[in-house]
């Protein structure tokens, strides 16, 4: 499975739960997550797609140490098995 299919589903798995996931771009901090996740309430959180068994690169890793130590939750997600439990988290 590739990971713009993760990512696709993703996007309808939050939507079917009333929210957003826009990709997030940031050209000037590269090593962002891939997409933001904005559910009802106030919901807030970051999400790294990867193919599977894939991870993220140490530049990735930085970031996303960096976005929790500013206490934002950031998910990495490398198979769609994972989604569900991710949303049900937040």
């Amino acid at each position: 499975m590739k990971e713009t299919e993760i990512e696709k589903k993703l996007v309808l798995k939050v939507k079917a739960k009333g929210g957003i996931a826009p990709k997030f771009v940031s050209p000037s901090y590269a090593g962002m997550p891939d997409r933001i996740v904005l559910l009802p309430g106030g919901v807030f959180a970051f999400a790294e797609l990867k193919a599977p068994g894939m991870k993220p690169r140490p530049l990735q890793v930085s970031r996303h140490r960096l976005l929790r130590s500013l206490g934002f939750k950031v998910y990495v997600i490398d198979g769609t098995e994972q989604i569900e439990e991710v949303l049900n988290g937040l």
